[in-house]
């Protein structure tokens, strides 16, 4: 940060500290919209590259076959 940032930061602070709650809120609120009002836009999502991991992953051969009655009702290890 540069020296006039941290005075004006100070000379902000100092000031809100004397203010009564309701203001601060007040002033709490108008910091908010401001950051809002100049947030940076999204940027869009990035498009999809085919086959970018293919062969990272595998899937079991048994993947789709039904869970035993075990692993339902928390009997023992599967």
């Amino acid at each position: 940060m540069t020296a006039q940032v941290v005075d004006t930061t100070s000379e902000l602070i100092a000031k809100l500290q004397t203010l009564a709650p309701e203001q601060q809120q007040q002033v709490l609120d108008f910091v908010e919209f401001l950051a809002q009002k100049y947030a940076q836009p999204e940027q869009p999502p990035q498009k999809r590259i085919p086959d970018l991991n293919k062969g990272e992953i595998w899937m079991s051969d048994d993947f789709n076959d039904p869970l035993p009655d075990e692993f339902w009702l928390g009997e023992g290890k599967v």
